[in-house]
């Protein structure tokens, strides 16, 4: 075999390998996307039988479609990597048949000539014969190299007859893998479109009533507005009073030489002034972008960060300052890092809990009970309280991260 041949060989090899891992985690990949689209359905169904308005139902519709449409994505991937395994299979079955044939070949010459000088006297003859015992005791050494060689290449044509019928069983499995998910990505097809249709059942049922629905959403705006206005508001006095213990702890360490100035400056900061430790802290949550546990055990992002267009009519804005997750009733809510209740603040009917992490702060809004004192340091996944359920048995977390007075998108800093 060549060495350009060899090194195809080997190639192929590793990208059977590497492929393989791929579809492990596409694997993965499916199985969480299938969980999430059972999350999505079952909160569907509690909606459809306790909201009156379908705004609610068409955004979770929304989201079912694009996790059905992920899924679709993610089996073509894999039906990709597939038939890349079938044609690498083939192309090694193809290798190994020629070789095969070849050795075979080889085998029955040399079974045809051993034939031919079978006999004891033709060996005796070739023995004694020799000119002298050196060159006897080569013919001997030939001899019994000869009849090893053939006991090896009856071993080498059984090994790659083995390595052939598995390469063959491997093939088939690989096929019946492919058609089961071509079935499944049929059956996929089928449900995003009947989603499609039901989406679109909605949105014509919306059309009806676009006038209530303008004001049923400037109202909701308009309060969402107020409660980010109040917890603005709570943020900025967390961080007046983060930095007057800074400046507090600065003059008591060094008394003879922080002036008034100095003081003045680190109080009337906008932006948290970080000790050392604070730092740490900062740059460890920081760290946990995209690692960061849900503040809820289960459930799904009803609404998304920003402004948005609403999914009917493109004209109307809906505006989020965080994200909000529609979870079980009286769901547990817990922290998602670890850190100081800087602020509880009950916001109407509803309570607030801000917990500080260095300059960051994460918020939890919506909140019937809670479980934690102002100035608690509290770990990772600690219960702060249970989320508010309302008279419709709806029951939605609005979860907030801001940079000092600034928000940033909770969505990429959550484990996925």
């Amino acid at each position: 075999m060549s060495q350009k041949f060899s090194t195809l060989i080997a190639l192929l090899c590793t990208v059977l390998a590497s492929a393989q891992l791929t579809q492990e985690e596409l694997e993965q990949r499916k199985a969480k996307l299938q969980q999430e689209i059972i999350e999505k359905e079952r909160l569907l169904q509690e909606v459809r039988s306790k909201e009156k308005s379908v705004t609610k139902l068409l955004d979770i519709q929304k989201e079912k479609i694009g996790l059905k449409e992920k899924l679709i994505n993610t089996t073509t991937k894999q039906t990709k990597i597939l038939n890349d395994n079938i044609y690498l299979n083939q192309l090694e079955i193809n290798r190994l048949k020629k070789d095969l044939d070849i050795l075979k070949k080889d085998y029955a010459e040399m079974i045809l000539k051993s034939y031919k000088s079978r006999s004891q006297h033709s060996r005796a003859m070739f023995l004694l014969s020799s000119e002298n015992f050196t060159q006897a005791y080569k013919r001997l050494q030939y001899m019994k190299q000869y009849a090893g060689y053939r006991k090896m290449q009856g071993q080498e044509i059984k090994d790659k007859t083995d390595k052939l019928a598995n390469h063959y069983t491997e093939l088939n499995k690989q096929k019946e893998e492919k058609e089961v998910l071509l079935a499944e990505q049929q059956k996929q097809r089928e449900d995003l479109e009947k989603e499609r249709q039901e989406q679109e059942k909605l949105a014509n049922s919306l059309k009806k009533n676009k006038k209530q629905l303008a004001a049923e959403i400037r109202k909701k705006e308009q309060e969402s507005r107020k409660i980010d206005a109040q917890i603005q508001k709570l943020i900025r006095e967390a961080i007046a009073e983060s930095n007057r213990k800074a400046a507090a702890a600065k003059a008591k360490a060094n008394p003879k030489t922080t002036t008034a100035a100095e003081t003045k400056k680190i109080e009337s900061s906008t932006k948290i002034v970080l000790t050392p430790e604070g730092k740490i802290i900062s740059d460890n949550f920081k760290a946990n972008r995209g690692s960061l546990p849900w503040p809820v055990e289960r459930g799904v992002i009803s609404l998304g960060f920003g402004d948005q267009p609403h999914p009917v009519y493109k004209s109307l804005v809906v505006h989020n300052s965080g994200i909000d997750i529609t979870t079980d009733a009286n769901a547990n809510v817990r922290a998602v890092f670890k850190g100081e209740v800087a602020q509880i603040q009950k916001i109407g009917n509803k309570f607030a809990v801000l917990i500080k992490h260095g300059d960051y702060f994460t918020i939890y809004h919506n909140l019937s009970s809670v479980s934690v004192t102002e100035g608690e340091n509290v770990s990772a996944k600690q219960s702060l309280g249970r989320v508010k359920t309302d008279s419709d048995g709806k029951a939605v977390l609005r979860f907030m991260i801001s940079q000092n007075a600034s928000y940033v998108n909770p969505s990429p800093w959550l484990k996925r």
